[in-house]
């Protein structure tokens, strides 16, 4: 099996991520020493809108927590997982459900076989996989986003 070309170029991740406003961090946690929450709190102090999607916990910091993608209020320019590789594939159908542009699979979010993301890109979704959407941010030297679209 061929690996895939993920869209994960420096250029390519520059225009992720200086595309994109809205971001759903499947799998975010409500505990301050979990790395979805640094990683979300982060990623609000850059401009983005970012909705926790965990059904486990109904808010984080005040903020709700949605059950699911489909229940996220607005479009999803990047789903981020932070959850165990045998959940790509359910995390994949909603993405494409709700018609997100990006699955961005946290570090060691990776299918065995690659299936997931074969089905995302095939649909049309961009996928960036085994990386950390902080440390490339941060990595890129990328400044907040301009909050006037």
């Amino acid at each position: 099996m061929l690996d895939i070309d993920f869209n994960d170029s420096d250029e390519e991740l520059r225009e992720i991520l200086g595309q994109s406003r809205v971001i759903a961090m499947v799998g975010e946690s409500n505990d301050h020493y979990y790395t979805s929450y640094q990683v979300a709190q982060y990623l609000k102090k850059m401009g983005y809108t970012v909705y926790p999607v965990n059904p486990n916990i109904t808010t984080v910091d005040g903020d709700r927590s949605y059950p699911n993608l489909a229940a996220v209020p607005e479009p999803i320019d990047i789903v981020d997982v932070f959850r165990k590789p045998t959940h790509l594939g359910k995390v994949v159908q909603e993405a494409i459900a709700v018609g997100a542009k990006v699955l961005w699979a946290q570090l060691d979010v990776v299918s065995s076989t690659q299936e997931p993301e074969r089905k995302a890109l095939g649909s049309g979704v961009k996928v960036v996989s085994n990386r950390c959407i902080r440390t490339e941010h941060e990595r890129l030297h990328l400044p907040p986003i301009d909050l006037v679209h």
